[in-house]
């Protein structure tokens, strides 16, 4: 008799454009791990309903991405600390009848800057686009590498100083307008941490900030180049890097909190065919 497979998914709106579930099918053959990895497009108004059903069906967990990071903290019943001060949860575990909530974008970011491309946040000026769940994820993260300054740009200057005033105590962060960014500035880092690369645009961003020594880093990702890497490229970003490897790394430490073993990250990315 064949062994059920463990039930896992990615819910979000929209989640076609997902890879993750290639991704969770080659850790699995790699670690020898019986699961299957399911899209989930769920709407807000429907999500604490789809989460529950999953989980009374039998599911062990979820990934949970655009728009419901934010959203999903008010249903899990024990939160990881990083998740705790992310204030997102991105990865779901169901057991004995409770929902445990983690994040593993922050983690997943610094992994893929640091070990896979080479980029140093100790002392950088790091600028970040948006203020959504993603966005909660990865500044924590960051701060502990004690950049020089983290700016978060927002289309509303409420919700990015909201998030800035919740990080104040990690280190030097601070907010403003897409429209008001500082071009005195030299940025070192800029990461697009808006949804707009899956809706096909790019957010208003003055190419005066970027240099020729800028890392432009797209937390979205394509089969072909994300709107906001091509418009990197075009201002004369040094690097334009879509976030394929943060999605490989993030996913790697998902994997880990349910099945308790750590895929090798640097197969897939190859399998993938995925280059930075």
């Amino acid at each position: 008799m064949t062994a059920k497979l463990a039930r896992y998914g990615v819910m979000g709106y929209p989640v076609s454009h997902s890879r993750s579930p290639i991704i969770h099918r080659l850790f699995a053959l790699q670690t020898g791990q019986k699961i299957q990895y399911e899209l989930l497009q769920v709407s807000p108004e429907k999500l604490e309903a789809a989460i529950r059903q999953f989980q009374r069906t039998g599911g062990m967990g979820l990934n949970i991405t655009v728009p419901h990071k934010s959203e999903v903290c008010k249903l899990v019943d024990y939160t990881s600390e990083r998740a705790a001060t992310a204030g997102a949860v991105n990865t779901l575990s169901f057991k004995s009848g409770q929902i445990y909530g983690d994040n593993t974008d922050g983690v997943g970011l610094l992994r893929d800057l640091a070990v896979n491309l080479g980029i140093a946040i100790e002392g950088a000026n790091i600028l970040i686009l948006g203020a959504g769940g993603a966005t909660r994820g990865i500044v924590g993260p960051l701060l502990e590498m004690q950049p020089a300054s983290l700016l978060i740009a927002n289309r509303s200057l409420s919700k990015a100083q909201a998030l800035a005033d919740h990080f104040s105590h990690s280190g030097p962060v601070s907010a403003c307008g897409f429209n008001v960014v500082p071009v005195s500035t030299t940025y070192d880092l800029v990461i697009n941490a808006t949804s707009a690369g899956l809706k096909g645009d790019s957010p208003p961003y003055p190419a005066a900030a970027i240099s020729d020594a800028t890392i432009c880093y797209d937390l979205s990702y394509g089969l072909s180049p994300t709107p906001f890497s091509i418009w990197a490229r075009e201002a004369g970003a040094a690097r334009s890097i879509m976030g394929w490897g943060m999605l490989v790394e993030q996913a790697a430490e998902s994997f880990n909190i349910w099945r308790g073993v750590r895929p090798d990250t640097a197969p897939v990315l190859k399998q993938m065919s995925i280059s930075a």
